[in-house]
């Protein structure tokens, strides 16, 4: 097919970008063309058209406004998307034949710059990694927004699921080498690259960034990244901070499943901020103090040492409520400091942002001043460490307007008095139109004509237009015809072209050397990009801090402390979010108590009456004092917890192909396999997926298992109250339940916790809570009142309100006395089944029933416990019933 030569640069180039959406820039477009142009259309909802594309062919096509390509580029990227950006590399005025072209930048989900495209309170991380044959993986990560990155290694697969999920990446990239089922795996939940060209070697222009690193595993994953970033962004990226290789076991480890579970930095069921962790502590003055907060909330420390150093500064500044008030006020004209250096590095600053890093500027001699007013040694050192970066700031000062254009295009920008050839283009341009006014005047006396007009525009320049009526004024000889209108003629005299050459080229000067000085300082600003990253990293941190003292002065919230032999007690412990959230603000308070003799609690009481809740409020107030914060509660002594557990709430994979029974079983499973003795585990309901027996036995083997081999702080809220026996087995296991009482057949929840056992479940009036009908909840009293009388005539206890069933053996071989040998033997003894008399018609069995018999015959009852006899005697009756 013979295309014409730009349909064929147009595939030559799309050739090298099979995977990504070419934005071909013509004019004042970026057009698309072929499959790109038929899917853009559907995806960004925009008008599919045709272009010659050879002789006779027409081709498909869509475009979008190259001023707002970035609307249309996050669009897509948000879909998961790649884009080249093909540019213009030439002026088209100088151009002789086609224009020329290239690709400037590719734009993938992990490498967006443009704040349109970004969240202003969430990291935006690039990942590699890289697998090796012992079962590790080396991990690296970088927001190219911010500079940051780091690298680390793991010891398994679980470890990395949980690293991808705590640090929210958006894209990753992968050899092809990479296991393909662990590849789909990711590709399920993020954007997956993989990357054929992207050595493991890191780039000599980037080797500032792995200096002091020497390990080959951490070496690998972090040359894929860096290869990536330099193939797809085609520029230098100095802006990016020298690699920290950081440990995973040096922070609080949170699995995904709990980090949901707990809502640390969204819901579960409407996946927002509102009501999480997250929002409940955001009082952050900027938007780097909210990435740093939602770092700090997914990685709570271990190092009881800086945790002590953050709780010192949040106690003084919420003492000193004046000083953080004014802390507070400066912070808020602090702009986005990591992102505008960002930005600044990689070229696609703007005069307003380059502004906003002055004012930001100008707030730190403030801060470091009130810092020094509060009497506190780590606020003081966060003070000291602080660079005003005055330099930068008088630079930025000295040379751009104090209300300058979005656009570099126009210029405008650059401060009178900053460059002198810059004053005298300007001088030359403003002198220059006033002269053309004068001359207007002149020429209008001269000829008389009042509506003469000098005008201007970019194919034939000044002119002089007079309209058709007062032709017959016109001087003879001065005046040279340039255009005819319907209406008027337009001209140009020797006086106003010699004008109008100094003009213009005094115009295309200036905006020039606009964008040429202006460019200077963006290189000028680069140089200290450094001090102004650890700047930023400061300040962002102070506004943590401050939120801490602010959100703790607001909720009575107490400083905790930190027990060397594991006890766990809590007084008057509240649930954060639920206490904000409570319209009545009647949130009721309970205590915790687990010193070294108590490592587990096992809880029972009423659904809605607050077991969930109560475990909860436990693992929120541990991770709020292991970030630092300030806790809930009226006095708070805790563990330093290396890693928090939870199974709690009732869902499925129905992508995996799991049930809700087997992702009840993932969960338990990852916790019994990873939890130590200095963890903390939240089991809530482990066994209601399956039946009665199955689920008892699965829960007491689960708070045996915990008991005798992992010694975890654990709390188990369980309906078995079959369970409850265990505080006699089990040393260092308690019992405790929800309060509930029973008024005129309503069940009233007391929400507060007691010790003891709960002597039911309720679970009829929490249906008949629930608004189910009337007749159902009549009816579920009846077999509720017939199930609780064959209990009681066989002395059978049942599990929970559900249909009566056996006590587990190891209850029973918990309570049993040893028979008299006498009660073994004797003539009064009499067999189960006697034989059926001679004369009786013997009544044809069922397959059912046949079951049952031999069942029977397998039954050894000599080396059977009465209970155990008894519970086998009533599930085979059950059986016949059936």
């Amino acid at each position: 097919m013979s295309y014409t030569p730009m349909i064929k640069h147009y595939l030559s180039v799309k050739a090298q970008y099979p995977d990504a959406f070419l934005f071909y820039r013509i004019g004042d477009f970026y057009e698309l063309f072929f499959d790109d142009a038929l899917k853009a259309s559907k995806e960004l909802e925009i008008t599919l058209t045709s272009r010659t594309g050879g002789k006779d062919e027409y081709i498909p096509m869509c475009g979008v406004p190259h001023h707002a390509v970035n609307q249309y580029i996050k669009v897509l990227i948000d879909k998961g998307y790649r884009i080249a950006i093909c540019e213009q590399m030439e002026d088209p005025k100088l151009a002789k034949g086609m224009v020329k072209r290239g690709v400037i930048q590719m734009i993938t989900p992990g490498t967006v710059m443009e704040d349109d495209s970004l969240e202003p309170k969430k990291n935006n991380y690039l990942a590699a990694l890289s697998a090796f044959s012992d079962g590790s993986y080396g991990y690296a990560m970088s927001d190219l927004t911010t500079g940051e990155t780091k690298v680390t290694m793991i010891a398994g697969w679980d470890g990395v699921v949980e690293e991808l999920d705590a640090n929210d990446v958006r894209e990753i990239v992968l050899d092809p080498s990479f296991d393909k089922k662990k590849q789909s795996w990711l590709t399920e939940r993020l954007n997956v690259t993989i990357s054929e060209d992207a050595s493991e070697q890191v780039p000599e222009q980037l080797q500032a960034i792995v200096s002091g690193i020497d390990q080959e595993k951490l070496l690998s994953p972090l040359g894929r990244l860096l290869n990536y970033l330099l193939r797809t962004q085609k520029r230098s990226l100095d802006h990016l901070q020298q690699a920290d290789v950081y440990q995973i076991s040096a922070s609080m480890m949170i699995d995904p499943h709990s980090r949901r579970n707990l809502e640390l930095t969204r819901t579960n069921r409407e996946k927002k901020n509102y009501g999480s962790l997250l929002w409940l502590l955001d009082d952050v003055r900027t938007a780097m103090g909210g990435r740093r907060l939602k770092q700090w909330i997914e990685k709570p420390l271990l190092n009881r040492e800086k945790i002590e150093d953050r709780l010192n500064a949040v106690s003084a500044l919420k003492k000193h409520m004046l000083e953080r008030e004014t802390l507070r006020k400066l912070l808020n004209d602090v702009y986005d400091l990591e992102r505008l250096v960002g930005r600044v590095s990689f070229g696609n600053v703007n005069p307003r942002e380059v502004l906003q890093l002055k004012r930001s500027l100008d707030q730190v001699p403030g801060i470091k001043k009130t810092l020094d007013e509060i009497p506190d040694e780590a606020l003081h050192a966060y003070g000291a460490q602080m660079d005003p970066c005055e330099p930068v700031r008088s630079l930025i000062a000295g040379a751009i307007v104090d209300d300058p254009p979005f656009s570099t295009g126009d210029g405008g920008m650059i401060r009178s008095g900053y460059n002198e050839k810059l004053d005298s283009y300007r001088d030359a341009s403003k002198n220059g139109k006033r002269w053309i006014a004068e001359l207007e005047a002149r020429e209008r006396q001269a000829t008389g004509i009042k509506s003469l007009k000098i005008g201007y525009n970019r194919v034939f320049g000044y002119y002089i237009e007079v309209s058709r009526p007062n032709l017959k004024l016109i001087p003879e000889g001065r005046y040279e015809r340039r255009q005819t209108l319907s209406n008027a003629e337009r001209f140009i005299t020797p006086e106003l072209k010699e004008k109008e050459q100094i003009i213009l080229e005094a115009e295309e000067k200036r905006v020039s050397l606009e964008m040429q000085l202006f460019n200077d300082v963006r290189m000028k600003i680069k140089g200290y990009a450094a001090p102004l990253q650890k700047l930023a990293r400061l300040v962002s941190a102070l506004d943590v801090l401050q939120s801490f003292a602010s959100v703790s002065d607001r909720n009575n919230y107490i400083r905790p402390e930190f027990s060397e032999d594991r006890t766990l007690e809590i007084k008057n412990s509240r649930h954060p979010v639920i206490e904000k959230v409570m319209a009545d603000g009647a949130f009721v308070a309970n205590d915790i108590h687990m010193d070294k003799s108590c490592d587990m609690l096992l809880i029972t009481g009423p659904n809605m009456g607050g077991k969930s809740t109560y475990m909860r409020q436990a693992a929120l107030t541990a991770i709020m004092a292991q970030i630092g914060c300030f806790v809930p509660a009226d006095k708070a002594v805790l563990p330093i917890f290396d890693q928090i557990f939870t199974r709690i709430g009732a869902a499925d994979d129905l992508v995996s192909g799991q049930s809700t029974f087997m992702v009840e079983m993932d969960e338990a499973r990852y916790a019994l396999t990873h939890a130590t003795q200095n963890s903390l585990i939240l089991l809530d309901e482990i066994g209601r997926g399956t039946s009665t027996y199955d689920g008892i036995a699965i829960a007491q083997a689960i708070v045996e298992y915990i008991h005798q081999h992992i010694s975890a702080k654990t709390f188990f809220s369980t309906h078995y109250h079959e369970l409850t026996f265990l505080d006699q087995k089990l040393e260092r296991l308690k019992n405790i339940h929800v309060g509930a009482m029973e008024e005129n057949g309503t069940v009233v929840f007391l929400h507060k916790v007691l010790p003891g056992q709960a002597d039911k479940s309720y679970g009829i009036h929490v249906a008949k809570l629930a608004g189910l009908p009337d007749a159902l909840i009549d009816r579920a009293d009846d077999i509720l009142k017939r199930l609780e009388d064959e209990k009681d005539s066989t002395h059978e206890p049942a599990a929970d309100s559900s249909d009566a069933a056996p006590l587990v053996r190891e209850q029973a071989a918990a309570t049993r006395e040893e028979p008299d040998e006498s009660d073994e033997e004797g003539p009064e003894q009499l067999a189960l089944f006697a034989d059926p008399q001679p004369n009786q018609k013997q009544k044809k069995l069922s397959r059912h029933e046949q079951k049952v018999l031999h069942e029977l015959e397998r039954i050894d009852l000599l080396t059977m416990t009465p209970m155990d006899a008894m519970n086998q005697l009533y599930a085979l009756q059950k059986e016949l019933k059936k």
